[in-house]
């Protein structure tokens, strides 16, 4: 599949979006920052790429935490995943978020995140009074148990 997609002025020193291995399912993105960002512990930043993408219809691009910034540091995104629709031509900025303890700088060129592009039903929405029966019904968090001593064959 075939993705278009554009550097802003200040970004074409960085790479494109690209695939670490040849079994890697997203995509890497970077830091577009002009100076170092430093997130205390707790707080939030909007961190550009300095990308835009043209995702095709029929698709969304999702964009995922970084397993080894989360492990590492406990930095993460706090919308997970963030969805840039095949409509979106704007510049995607990933808004990342420090729960660890100590201080986290984010320098430009970082790998901040992942983007996979994957496909996207759309469904028509029918009205009903009352949903079909399920033997979990109404059961909702840890309604099913820990390790499923609850359910026996």
């Amino acid at each position: 599949m075939r993705v278009l997609i554009s550097r802003e002025a200040r970004a074409r020193d960085l790479p494109i979006p690209h695939y670490q291995t040849a079994g890697s399912s997203g995509a890497d993105l970077y830091a577009a920052v002009e100076e170092p960002l430093t997130l205390a512990p707790g707080a939030h930043s909007l961190v550009p790429t300095g990308i835009r993408v043209a995702v095709p219809d029929g698709y969304e691009a999702q964009i995922r935490p970084r397993s080894g910034l989360a492990a590492s540091h406990a930095v993460g995104m706090v919308n997970s995943p963030g969805t840039i629709d095949s409509d979106f031509r704007g510049e995607i900025h990933v808004i990342l978020v420090n729960w660890g303890q100590e201080p986290f700088t984010i320098h430009r060129g970082d790998r901040i995140a992942q983007m996979v592009i994957v496909p996207v039903q759309r469904v028509d929405w029918e009205e009903v009074e009352h949903l079909p029966e399920t033997e979990r019904g109404e059961g909702g968090f840890g309604s099913t148990g820990l390790r499923g001593e609850d359910h026996h064959v």
